[in-house]
């Protein structure tokens, strides 16, 4: 299967690569390309300006959450444009652990077998950049690095220095982008804005993707797309006829999903109905109720002010509905959220309460799955991930957990997944297809249709 791709990855973190691969995208299109964006690892954040740039829905690719046969599947399932370009995470071998590349770009680069172009922020050296550029190429026995892009360049002889340096390495540089710290896409960090709902973000990168785009030689990227190795073909995914419906909630306040999460539900036969906790006051009829990760501390006093929405949610709980939430949908099922000395009232469903923090949880998570729930029908391992800045306080002594962990925090004592009649609530992420979670909340939906 011939699949035109292409990495855009990084020596660090913070060099550039979502504005870069933002232009990318843009270049393709204006050389009349369509273009399926991807993006390694469990990123909510960037997937949003690549799907705003692109107009397509961006899927994201880890091997720690999917496994390896599941990610290669995921790629090509939803490898329908003329091209994929996939954006790399942290610095370009940076992975699950510092003895090895599984989890990192590097390993998903290898899985799909796509030639890499890597960004490097030269901003403070110059003959140097060589050393760096030539550090990456030999770190691996197969780097997969076609090109590289020289970020924030200060002067046009800055420019001959680091080119001048880099001519022994006979590494191509396909861009050399000059500093601008207008260039910058501003940080969604904390949902301060949405692109969900911001034209003028979108104009904005936009306008950021045709200035970058000048610097990059976009026709050397199309040659190096075409040169990828063929992909053995998968077999097709059977979708069953929609049996039940599930509402999600998709807004300002709660939009961190995967997407194939959501296409696991249609394909177990889940219609879905998207709905607003923020500015609705009716849930759509449902049989099921997926509350996901975001941002409603931003967003607190216009929770707390829609009583109706709160109530109707939590009479759905208590009369079994199944429902099940993560990290922001946890936040919003708590007594009350804390942020920055303003306290909103929330859902009150479990009897705990939130506190934002300044201090980042962010890890891979592992462990068990000790008690049934909407989600498994069964007790076995797990992988996901957290990434929230609260915890919860004041947790009730006898709350059930669905999760004890041996890698992550959780909500207490390495133990996660709130339990509370047919509602489970984690301030974990999962990859529904990592086993057959969506199957089994699917088909508890349907069993509550039927009562």
């Amino acid at each position: 299967m011939r699949i035109p791709r292409i990495v855009v990855a990084g020596a660090t973190s913070g060099v550039g690569k979502t504005s870069i691969t933002c232009s990318i995208i843009y270049g393709l299109q204006k050389k009349s390309f369509t273009v399926q964006p991807f993006k390694v690892g469990p990123d909510y954040i960037d997937p949003g300006y690549l799907s705003s740039i692109s107009n397509r829905e961006t899927y994201n690719l880890d091997a720690w959450l999917m496994g390896e046969n599941q990610l290669l599947n995921s790629f090509l399932s939803n490898s329908k444009s003329n091209i994929s370009v996939i954006e790399g995470v942290m610095g370009y071998y940076d992975g699950f652990s510092g003895n090895s590349n599984y989890a990192s770009t590097h390993h998903v680069a290898s899985l799909t077998k796509s030639p890499v172009i890597l960004v490097l922020d030269a901003s403070k050296t110059s003959r140097s950049i060589a050393a760096t550029a030539l550090g990456f190429l030999k770190f691996h026995k197969n780097s997969r690095i076609s090109g590289i892009i020289l970020n924030k360049i200060g002067s046009k002889k800055h420019e001959l220095l680091c080119r001048s340096a880099l001519e022994k390495t006979k590494i191509p540089i396909i861009g050399v982008i000059p500093k601008n710290p207008l260039l910058q896409i501003p940080s969604r960090h904390l949902g301060l804005i949405s692109t969900l709902e911001s034209k003028i973000l979108k104009q904005q990168i936009q306008k950021t993707s045709k200035i970058i785009l000048k610097n990059i030689d976009i026709n050397q990227i199309i040659k190096i797309t075409k040169n990828s190795s063929d992909l053995n073909k998968k077999s097709k995914l059977t979708h069953k006829k929609a049996k039940t419906t599930i509402a999600v909630a998709l807004d300002t306040s709660f939009n961190f999903y995967y997407q194939d999460n959501l296409e696991a539900l249609r394909r177990e036969g889940a219609k879905i109905k998207f709905f607003s906790p923020v500015k609705d006051k009716k849930i759509p009829k449902c049989d099921g109720l997926y509350i996901g990760g975001g941002f409603p501390e931003v967003l607190g006093n216009s929770l707390e002010k829609n009583q109706i929405m709160k109530k109707s949610i939590k009479k759905l709980s208590e009369d079994s509905l199944p429902i099940y939430a993560e990290c922001g949908g946890l936040m919003y099922l708590t007594k009350s959220i804390l942020s920055e000395n303003k306290k909103y009232k929330m859902i009150g469903l479990f009897d705990a309460e939130t506190k934002m923090t300044k201090k980042m949880t962010l890890n891979y998570t592992k462990g068990k799955i000790i008690s049934k729930n909407s989600i498994s029908e069964k007790l076995h391992n797990f992988q996901g991930h957290e990434f929230h800045y609260s915890h919860l306080d004041s947790v009730s002594s006898d709350s059930k957990y669905a999760y004890s962990l041996e890698i992550g925090e959780g909500i207490k004592n390495h133990q996660d997944g709130l339990i509370q009649d047919n509602t489970l609530a984690s301030y974990g992420h999962l990859y529904f297809d990592s086993s057959n979670y969506a199957e089994i909340f699917v088909k508890n939906c349907i069993k509550y249709s039927k009562r």
